[in-house]
């Protein structure tokens, strides 16, 4: 009997064997390919030989040293190599060990710098409805997943959301993408006047959202206007980038192809490749000088910042993705992927969208593709998807509630960059095999 307290308690997973390349094993021996790197962690596969070396050399040296005694060759060097590739403006790097972890540090480090400056009347914020930023309760809160939040509702701390930049559920027929991504954006301008801009801490977005939609990408200029609405108000604009960053979309940060940079950012998942767990928030020097020139000490802190091994790990996967040109692939394999998606689904009764960026897809199911109208949700479609794709040897990342937290089923994928040509029939093969119409609907 296993003493292990699983995410489902009635369906037990099979136990992992090892890891080669884009493939899992399990213990009888079936291979399944990775097509969705975990949660879009496993950028790299499972048996990179460079970043394995490297958390072995870490370890021999130390493999762990508290941020309240020491710093470590390796974070400090990981450091300078995401300022270098990171958006113009952010210059100091707060290293942690997950997403949710770079999110909170995050929401508590803008809140921090605004009572430093002397505005502590700054204490709103706002996000987007299904938009995901985390589990911990500041990002739960801070999130729109309303099936997530629910729950734990009673616990959570006041945020405010406004609509996704959703274009296959949310542009009129007689309205361009600039237009609706103007017209999203504007509802910012909105709830700003309705709380008072002078009351608001910052705003907070996925520049391409990931497991509650299903890689939606933003409108054209969304992004510029949020940016100049939040320069206009002196709002911080966070970016939370824990899923679609580091290469996953084509850039090192997503929000590189909509020409902005944040005031923060959270990055983790394909930082660490899923070889050691990290992640990281990333800031301005306006607001770290604010910090350092004011109390001089940032009131939050975890025990494994800045872990020394796991930094070796992060730093070998920036290497591998920037030096040695792993990241170059991700365009022209997610040009293929997408175009393969669209020559077997395109006409499929029950998806209605393929979209995203890079190697960060989503395929939307629905029963109507006229009306856009979704299953029943007590169907739990994406569930048979699940099974049925495992079964045929493809993990993907079905999920529920992609228009309301309810209503509405999405597949996303995100498979490690160093997917071949020949892995691209497989994932289509399986995937034909989890989504056949008649199964869909038994």
């Amino acid at each position: 009997m296993s003493h292990i307290f699983p995410r489902h308690s009635r369906k037990p997973p099979p136990m992992v064997s090892h890891g080669e390349g884009v493939f899992l094993f399990d213990k009888a021996g079936k291979a399944y390919f990775d097509g969705t790197g975990g949660a879009a962690v496993s950028c790299l596969g499972h048996s990179d030989a460079d970043v394995i070396a490297a958390i072995k050399a870490q370890v021999d040296e130390v493999a762990f040293a508290h941020t309240g005694f020491f710093t470590s060759a390796p974070a400090e060097a990981l450091a300078d190599k995401l300022i270098a590739h990171a958006p113009n403006g952010l210059e100091r790097v707060y290293l942690v060990s997950g997403g949710s972890e770079a999110m909170e540090s995050a929401l508590k480090l803008a809140r921090q710098y605004m009572l430093e400056r002397g505005e502590p009347n700054r204490r709103h914020i706002i996000a987007r409805r299904q938009s995901y930023h985390g589990n911990t309760l500041g990002a739960l809160a801070t999130g729109g997943n309303e099936w997530r939040r629910a729950p734990f509702s009673p616990l959570l701390m006041e945020t405010h959301h406004i609509s996704p930049c959703f274009a296959y559920r949310g542009q009129e027929a007689d309205e361009s993408l600039e237009a609706y991504g103007r017209r999203m954006a504007d509802e910012l301008e909105a709830k700003l006047q309705v709380l008072g801009p002078e009351n608001v801490l910052a705003f907070v977005a996925e520049p391409v959202v990931g497991a509650t939609a299903g890689a939606v990408p933003p409108a054209p200029g969304y992004f510029k206007r949020i940016r100049e609405i939040c320069d206009r108000h002196g709002v911080l604009l966070i970016l939370d980038e824990v899923m679609c960053g580091m290469g996953r979309t084509g850039t090192l940060f997503a929000c590189e192809q909509d020409g902005i940079a944040p005031d923060i950012c959270a990055i983790a998942k394909g930082l660490g490749a899923g070889y050691q767990p990290i992640g990281a928030m990333l800031c301005s020097a306006e607001i770290f000088n604010c910090i350092r020139d004011g109390s001089g000490f940032f009131q939050h802190g975890h025990t494994y910042l800045g872990h020394p091994t796991a930094a070796a790990a992060a730093l070998a996967v920036l290497g591998r993705l920037i030096e040695q040109g792993v990241a170059a692939r991700v365009v022209p394999m997610g040009r293929a992927l997408h175009a393969a998606l669209g020559d077997a689904f395109s006409d499929h009764p029950y998806i209605g969208d393929i979209r995203g960026r890079g190697l960060f897809l989503g395929l939307e199911i629905v029963e109507n593709r006229d009306t856009k109208a979704p299953f029943d949700p007590e169907l739990r479609i994406h569930e048979g998807i699940k099974a049925r794709a495992f079964e045929a040897g493809l993990i993907c990342y079905p999920m529920g509630g992609t228009i309301d937290g309810k209503r509405g089923n999405h597949i996303l994928l995100a498979p490690p960059f160093i997917m071949e040509d020949d892995h691209i029939s497989l994932m289509i093969d399986a995937l034909k095999c989890a989504l056949a119409p008649e199964r869909l609907r038994a």
